[in-house]
Formats: structure tokens, sequence, C-alpha cells
């Protein structure tokens, strides 16, 4: 079995009386996607929020790629290859895929932004953006200004900007949220397909979504970690059918 890419061990934050990671532990490995699901309030953002390095942990300790990052900025953790996609960079809806794209090349490229016509002059940024927009399978829009892309090219859009760096691990904060039927349909087909090549940690409330996509599922509820496994393993598991799904005997 691969060693994890991302491993999280013990993680308490509290807020004041409030405990909204208690003792959690997670890990990723590469080429899986491990989704993180739970009630509103259960913690997730705030968990994600310590590995990105956004919210310090009062206890535990983060490990990417092998490396101790517990204590690390994160912008430093992003350099590391650790994306967190809506995090990156917002869409600007007035320019055009391909300039959205090339500038979040510069930005991980660790130039300070100069002006928008120099990304529209400069090949170096231009290249690897139209490189990012056929990945995520917009190619055909990358002239096209982000205001008239659909909801969910706009959320294909904000994940090529993500790759923009090429991480190891991209952190996936509900990307269906929001998605007609067939549009949730094509990014699950797009997220399969990225999948081989790095890791995913995928916030999703679509459980739909979930259960097509996850390798492995980890449960917070009120900031614990209550069941991780299979999918299978997740839906055979009573304190999570009670909890979450919805289907306890009460």
């Amino acid at each position: 079995m691969a060693e994890p890419l991302l491993s999280a061990t013990g993680l308490i934050k509290r807020f004041g009386g409030l405990v909204a990671t208690d003792n959690v532990s997670i890990d990723v490995r590469p080429g899986e996607i491990h989704a993180l699901i739970g009630p509103n309030g259960a913690g997730k953002t705030t968990l994600v929020s310590q590995l990105t390095g956004n919210l310090r942990p009062d206890t535990g300790t983060i490990h990417f790629a092998g490396r101790d990052i517990t204590h690390l900025p994160m912008h430093a953790r992003v350099r590391l290859g650790l994306a967190r996609s809506f995090q990156i960079t917002s869409v600007l809806r007035e320019f055009t895929a391909l300039d959205n794209v090339a500038l979040a090349v510069q930005a991980h490229a660790g130039h300070s932004f100069r002006f928008l016509a120099d990304t529209r002059r400069d090949e170096s940024l231009r290249a690897p953006a139209r490189r990012g927009l056929e990945a995520v399978g917009l190619p055909a829009r990358a002239n096209t200004p982000a205001s008239a892309l659909s909801h969910g090219e706009q959320r294909q859009l904000e994940i090529a900007m993500a790759l923009a760096g090429d991480p190891k691990l991209l952190l996936l904060d509900e990307p269906m949220a929001g998605m007609g039927v067939e549009e949730s349909q094509r990014m699950i087909g797009f997220l399969q397909g990225l999948k081989d090549r790095r890791g995913m940690l995928l916030i999703e409330h679509d459980m739909d979504a979930v259960f097509q996509l996850a390798d492995r599922i980890t449960v917070l509820v009120y900031g614990r970690a209550i069941a991780s496994g299979t999918p299978a393993e997740i839906r055979a598991n009573a304190e999570v059918r009670q909890a979450y799904l919805g289907e306890g005997d009460a």
C-alpha cells in the first residue's frame, strides 16, 4: 500500500469552549479520492483550514509528501504542491477563461501580478494555460469571458486555475454545489479522469457524487471522525446511517 501523500494525526482545534475538530486523523494516498462528509457544523471547513495552513491546530501534526508541515504557512504549503481550489485565486468574470488560467500560472510561477497585457503576450504563460483548459475539458472556451460560462464550466475553470501550479494534492470544497444533474455528471467524469495523476480530498454534500467518486470516505460529526473506510463500509456502518445518512431506526 502506498505511503500517504497527506497525513494528519490527532488534530484538535478549539474556539473557546467549542471543540471544532476533536482528535481527528485522516490521510490521502497518491492517486485516490478521499471524501470528507458530514452535516453542516461538523467541522469539515475547520479541518481543511488546518490542512491548508489557514488555521493552526492546537494539538496534532500534519505531514505532506514526507515533510512535517504543521507549522508551515499557507503559501509554503502551496509551493510544496498542496492546492485548495477556491483559495488559489478567484475567477475574474470579465476576463476570458484563458486569461484567468494564465494569471494563475503567473502567480504560481512566483511573479507578482503584472499587467494583464503581459499575460496576453507571454507565451510562457499562455501555453500552460491552454494545457490547463484542455485538462479540464474547456479548450473550446478559451476565448469566452468567464461570465458567459455555465456554472459547471466556471467550477471547471477554478480547478484549471488550481492545477496551474501542478499540485500533488487537490482539496476540493463542494465542486458540485449548485449544479444540475447533467453538470454534476460531467464534473464527476472529469474528476475521475484526474485521480490517477494526483490525490484529492473532496468535501461534498452530494452523496451520489461521493459514492461514485470516493475510494475512501471519512465522516465527521460534531468535530469527531465517527467512521472512515471504503464506500461499502460507510454504507454498512450503523452509526453513520443514524448520524448522517438519515437511515436510523428512529
